[in-house]
């Protein structure tokens, strides 16, 4: 075996395993701490590691879907933090938290790495919560909720000639047919379109709207194909953000995808998989353009965020499912995006790779 086809980082890094929760609509029995442990336990098992051998541990959640500040210190007690461990908190999707993992590794500071991320959307409306990453002067007092304003960027799209109703419909049946396969998805195989949440989208259009945990284990060099029989390499990755206000940006376009892309160098080579965090329909209209993705890559195979979207975990979940591909060989040079915020604000791009066979 050799390694990855490309580095251009100072140490090799890889995802050596991946592990996540059945996605539901509703867990009101089990606390956070109750939906995470399982998960760890799972993704640790994988590597043959313990709690206390992992270098450094990286979580991401979000207070305002807990309804408490620090709340990300009671799933600690799910990790194991005595004797004391190093640790971080991002309050962003656990895909960012990964990437401060991977900076910890790259600095030489940690080998290994243990990134989690979990969200409870049912006890609340995740629609108006979405409001508060709004500007607070002109935007967020006028409470428009994340489907309008994903519908804007769908109408956008429409109006451009870049997408219609049939092919959004086509996407959410594809997306839904595919997370068939995917034992823990929210909603599988036909799901019908349904009426109108906003105007052009449809019920089929949008995310559902549950509560899950995703986890990876990251190792440097060596260490990760002791491992692992076929690591998923991270030969590149970056994130960008647009403007704030949304009345500044082109919403059938996301400029920021291309540039973290291009710095991730996911533009050198073909990739044959690609994990795209879309939670709407016409959301992977806009990121297939700005990652030049063609008709012979498979895009979402596990059905992406139309089949599971648990907020702060799906991003996560995409680098996860992208490398869970490449350590079954079912894949050997895949992208995964994670975004947050309205309309694709912050995009992050990873590019992972099999060793060569």
């Amino acid at each position: 075996m050799t390694g990855p086809r490309t580095s251009r980082y100072a140490r090799d890094v890889a995802v050596v395993a991946f592990a996540q929760s059945d996605h539901l609509r509703r867990t009101d029995e089990l606390s956070e701490v109750e939906m995470v442990m399982p998960v760890l336990h799972q993704v640790l098992a994988a590597t043959g590691l313990k709690a206390g051998e992992i270098g450094f541990t990286c979580s991401g959640s979000s207070d305002y879907l807990a309804g408490r500040a620090f709340s990300f210190t009671m799933t600690l007690d799910g990790v194991g933090a005595w004797p004391p461990i190093s640790e971080s908190h991002v309050e962003m999707d656990g895909a960012w938290a990964l990437y401060e993992a991977w900076v910890k590794i790259q600095t030489g500071e940690a080998d290994t790495a243990l990134v989690y991320s979990y969200g409870k959307s049912s006890p609340g409306s995740v629609r108006d919560v979405l409001t508060r990453q709004l500007d607070p002067y002109y935007l967020a007092p006028l409470w428009p909720d994340s489907v309008a304003l994903a519908a804007l960027q769908a109408q956008a799209l429409v109006d451009a000639g870049e997408t219609d109703e049939p092919a959004l419909a086509a996407i959410a049946a594809r997306s839904r047919a595919d997370a068939g396969a995917n034992p823990h998805a929210q909603l599988r195989g036909a799901v019908p379109q349904g009426g109108y949440q906003v105007r052009p989208l449809r019920t089929g259009d949008c995310p559902p709207v549950g509560d899950g945990v995703a986890a990876v284990v990251l190792a440097a060099s060596d260490l990760a194909r002791q491992l692992c029989d076929r690591p998923a390499w991270i030969t590149g990755i970056d994130h960008r953000i647009e403007a704030h206000g949304l009345g500044l940006r082109d919403l059938t376009d996301s400029p920021s995808t291309r540039i973290a892309a291009q710095h991730a160098g996911l533009f050198d080579a073909p990739v044959d998989t690609a994990e795209l965090h879309a939670p709407f329909s016409s959301q992977e209209v806009v990121l297939r353009k700005a990652l030049g993705l063609g008709d012979t890559v498979a895009v979402n195979p596990s059905g992406g965020a139309l089949a599971a979207n648990p907020m702060m975990a799906a991003g996560l979940i995409r680098i996860g499912e992208a490398a869970a591909r490449i350590h079954r060989g079912a894949s050997d040079r895949a992208v995964a995006h994670a975004t947050s915020g309205p309309c694709l604000q912050q995009n992050l791009v990873a590019v992972l790779e099999g060793d060569t066979r």
